[in-house]
């Protein structure tokens, strides 16, 4: 078959990387200028490594990613460390990342450790029924059964900074596979994310693939055929003409409304239940410091809206992947999930640079802005879905009604969160599907 894939993210290579060694003819469709999607980064002419535009890492637990990783063989540059996790509590930050740490954090009375703990226990050992979970909001199961004051002391402040005005409606089966899957031992790849998906590329193109940048899709054209073959569907850029030939397949790997624009042809239901899918966009401003802000070496900082802070996370990049990566520069993401009509998303880069850069004085009451030595703005539309009570029975499925037309979006990941673990094995899924015809 000849087959087409929008978008050189981690769904889409991962695809293309099995239909290819199925013996299939592969082109992708990429409106960047590499590949990787959100985990793609870019490099300062001082820096060894690249930068993720938006922070990530693995978990010891990602079995997906890291088995492509054996399979192309950079297995080998995948590094696991054990940085600090912690939240705001009463002005300070304590550690929340293990059993042990939960114990000594002094926003919870033992009393109300008891019900927290064996509750986490529950959800992370004891049970995998993630569907009876999502009948219930988070905030009403783990208030129940987590126990009130430890649910509004550490549940709470979380879901409430990732969602917004969205957190009570969020259902609990998400917040159940955050507990299950997510370890405290978190994976990078040396020379960054974006080695990664160069190297996933190079194995795609070597396999035969063909991978067009800076080609941004807006069409996708179905026709009918006769003689029992798939209908082809044709590939069209921004300019509308038709790009390479006709293909028997396609592969969207876009947001869901994007893909709703994409293929206005698609039946009237799959098209609401794309356009039904909620999600929220993703701002970033990383500032580059000539010396460490966190002095005690903590890694991600969760931060509560209550508190005041400007943003969801703090993340000091550097006190996980050595600052002699990156020319000796210490890296600050400072991050939120926001609406797409929230102010940040139509203020000046200056400008939000300026919102931002006060709040890393609570991190480092020695700070001054003299220690900054850069700073970048990035924003994406389509960064965090939103999952709601039954959130399974509203999920467009992987192949469209569109005979030979089919969708792959982190909004299909569910029950899994956000990343490129779940990414790569929902592209390796669609593929199967793919090849079953």
């Amino acid at each position: 078959m000849d087959i087409a894939i929008i978008g050189a993210g981690a769904t889409g290579l991962a695809a293309a990387y099995d239909l290819l060694k199925a013996g299939h003819r592969v082109t992708i469709f990429e409106a960047n200028d590499k590949p990787g999607g959100l985990a793609a980064g870019f490099k300062m002419p001082n820096w060894a490594w690249s930068l993720e535009k938006f922070y990530h890492h693995w978990f010891a637990s990602d079995a997906d990613v890291l088995r492509l990783a054996d399979e192309i063989g950079v297995r080998d540059r995948v590094i696991f460390k054990r940085p600090v996790t912690v939240s705001y509590w009463n002005g300070r930050f304590y550690p929340l990342d293990s059993p042990a740490a939960a114990l000594k954090f002094p926003g919870l009375s033992l009393a109300a450790k008891v019900p927290f703990g064996l509750a986490t226990i529950y959800l992370k050992y004891l049970t995998s029924n993630w569907r009876a979970l999502e009948r219930y909001t988070a905030h009403e199961w783990a208030s129940r059964w987590m126990g009130r004051r430890a649910y509004q002391a550490i549940w709470q402040p979380l879901l409430e900074g990732k969602f917004g005005d969205l957190y009570t409606q969020v259902n609990m089966a998400w917040l159940w596979a955050r507990i299950k899957a997510r370890t405290a031992r978190l994976g990078t790849f040396a020379g960054g994310f974006q080695a990664f998906f160069d190297a996933l590329a190079d194995r795609v193109q070597r396999l035969g693939g063909v991978i067009h940048y800076n080609t941004r899709i807006s069409r996708i054209a179905h026709e009918e055929t006769k003689n029992d073959r798939l209908p082809q569907l044709s590939i069209l850029n921004s300019q509308l003409s038709i790009l390479n030939s006709r293909f028997d397949q396609v592969l969207s790997t876009t947001s869901p409304r994007a893909m709703a624009r994409l293929a206005p042809q698609l039946p009237a239901d799959y098209l609401g239940a794309l356009n039904a899918l909620q999600s929220l966009g993703a701002v970033m401003v990383i500032f580059a410091l000539d010396r460490q802000l966190d002095a005690q070496g903590y890694y991600w900082h969760n931060l509560p809206k209550s508190a005041g802070f400007p943003y969801l996370a703090m993340c000091e990049h550097t006190n996980f992947v050595s600052a002699e990566h990156f020319g000796g520069q210490h890296l600050i993401y400072c991050g939120d999930y926001l609406p797409a009509e929230h102010p940040y998303f139509s203020m000046t880069e200056d400008a939000l640079r300026d919102a931002f850069l006060p709040s890393l004085k609570r991190f480092n009451p020695g700070f001054d802005p003299s220690w900054v030595q850069g700073a970048w703005v990035f924003r994406e539309a389509y960064a965090q879905p939103v999952p709601f009570v039954h959130h399974s029975h509203y999920i467009p499925a992987l192949r469209t009604p569109l005979p030979g037309l089919f969708f792959a979006s982190m909004s299909q990941v569910y029950p899994w969160d956000r990343g490129t673990n779940y990414a790569i094995k929902l592209g390796r899924e669609v593929a199967a599907l793919m090849l079953a015809g």
